[in-house]
């Protein structure tokens, strides 16, 4: 039975201030017996506390520009979400592009449509906690003139406070910047892991102060204006080697979920530096002001052996920038052979009507959601996604654990980063992709990331996506 958009925004009003930046206390329930690895209810409640203040008084001071822009911007968006997720008929008034994924002429109408123009770069897949972790220790040792860190979640269990002693001890020698979004971070501390810590070990209560205490790193926060969020995953070593995609730091990312990062050299590190750099002047003292001051000169880097076409894609809502949704939204359209999609959270319905509709025309639509993910909400707005994709003749699965991947691959084209498919990540939060259509790193996704988890998740059945609160539950998803 349809519902009005009114009435369904009455119901999911209230779950959204805690919801906002994703469902990020979903284990706190299980937390209990494993409180060694998460803050007690006061300390973490008292953590909240502070969050939120500054992610309303000190935000409205600090970033004055950004925090009216982001709140037009929820304005519009928040109700349009409710609006058009509840229509009863699907509207498409846009021709569905003839350029296919992959070539050339894909990629020029990528420029003419806006997207930011493509550098060159090489790519290295790290796929889950031994290749990303291992990867940031060759770094660490290695960096010779400056480690900038910028991560949605810094965790306060025993691998984040292991590596707080690792950063602490290259900033010896090193500069070390390191930023974090304060909103994430801080409900993350409240929600232990799957996995028990060390015996005795106690979290500290504010890892940016256990980070600066003996310390030179030097430590900042990514403001929360309107309880929006910067989900960007960005390393960048000595300027000239960068890590984006979706882990932070944590146990969870350390050993337990699938997942997946990129490692990149060459020219294209020199605006991910560049993009570093804005995101630490904003989050610093002055504000939005930082931002009209002249930026630093960096030197771009010098091109590397194997060097492909590279773009970098983002999600600004303070900047009205919906790169990631605009060419996630080309490249489904589009698609003439496949779609293959792998991301925990999909519940964006624009795009799930993309791939719907890729589906009818009989474009191979594969999508890969966790067996059980973070958010009970999410799990069951994925299965009313499942249940259209399948309808549709798509196949959907179910990787066995977790899995945090934010992949695609449209025909020959290919995005990665750290956004979900959901209104968040396509509109609101701040978010941080990379894509490519060179035909050699497209194959090599396909074969280290694809292949290997289609053969290890097991197909979803048409009747196992049948659930009493899943329109319910998809209508907040919508808002997620």
């Amino acid at each position: 039975m349809w519902e009005s958009p009114a009435a369904r925004f009455a119901a999911i009003t209230g779950t959204l201030l805690l919801a906002s930046c994703g469902s990020l206390q979903s284990n706190a329930l299980r937390s209990v017996e494993r409180r060694p690895q998460a803050s007690d209810p006061f300390t973490g409640g008292g953590q909240l506390a502070i969050s939120a203040v500054r992610s309303t008084s000190l935000a409205a001071i600090r970033q004055p520009i950004t925090t009216v822009r982001t709140g037009l911007a929820m304005l519009w968006h928040r109700p349009r979400e409710v609006v058009s997720g509840n229509l009863p008929v699907e509207i498409d008034l846009q021709p569905r592009p003839t350029e296919i994924p992959g070539t050339a002429e894909f990629e020029n109408l990528l420029d003419r449509e806006g997207l930011p123009r493509r550098e060159f770069g090489n790519v290295e897949w790290l796929v889950d906690g031994p290749g990303f972790f291992g990867e940031l220790d060759r770094q660490l040792a290695a960096a010779k003139q400056s480690v900038d860190i910028q991560l949605f979640i810094y965790d306060n269990d025993d691998v984040a406070v292991r590596y707080a002693g690792i950063l602490k001890q290259r900033a010896e020698t090193v500069p070390v910047r390191l930023l974090f979004d304060d909103l994430g971070s801080t409900f993350a501390h409240t929600s232990a892991p799957e996995t028990p810590g060390p015996q005795g070990f106690e979290p500290p209560a504010d890892i940016a102060r256990h980070l600066e205490e003996n310390s030179k790193i030097q430590v900042r926060r990514t403001l929360n204006p309107w309880l929006v969020c910067d989900h960007t995953k960005l390393l960048v070593f000595d300027r000239r080697t960068a890590i984006l995609g979706g882990m932070n730091m944590g146990r969870e990312y350390f050993s337990e979920w699938h997942d997946l990062m990129v490692k990149v050299e060459g020219p294209i590190v020199g605006s991910l530096s560049r993009e570093f750099n804005g995101a630490w002047r904003k989050a610093g003292p002055w504000g939005d002001l930082a931002l009209f001051r002249k930026p630093a000169f960096f030197r771009k880097p010098a091109p590397v052996e194997g060097g492909v076409p590279l773009r970098l894609l983002r999600t600004d809502a303070a900047r009205g920038q919906t790169q990631i949704l605009d060419a996630t939204m080309l490249a489904i359209r589009a698609a003439r052979k496949r779609v293959w999609i792998e991301n925990p959270y999909f519940a964006y319905d624009d795009i799930a009507h993309a791939v719907v509709d890729a589906a009818r025309r009989g474009v191979d639509v594969r999508v890969i959601i966790p067996a059980r993910g973070d958010s009970t909400i999410m799990d069951a707005g994925n299965l009313g996604t499942a249940r259209a994709v399948i309808e549709a003749g798509g196949k959907v699965f179910r990787y066995p654990r977790m899995t945090h991947m934010k992949v695609m691959i449209a025909d020959g084209w290919g995005c990665i980063g750290s956004a979900n498919l959901d209104t968040l990540s396509m509109r609101i939060n701040r978010e941080l992709n990379l894509a490519f259509s060179d035909p050699a790193v497209v194959r090599d996704l396909e074969q280290q990331v694809f292949l290997p988890d289609f053969r290890a998740s097991k197909r979803i059945r048409l009747e196992e996506t049948s659930s009493a609160v899943a329109p319910l539950a998809e209508a907040i998803a919508d808002q997620l």
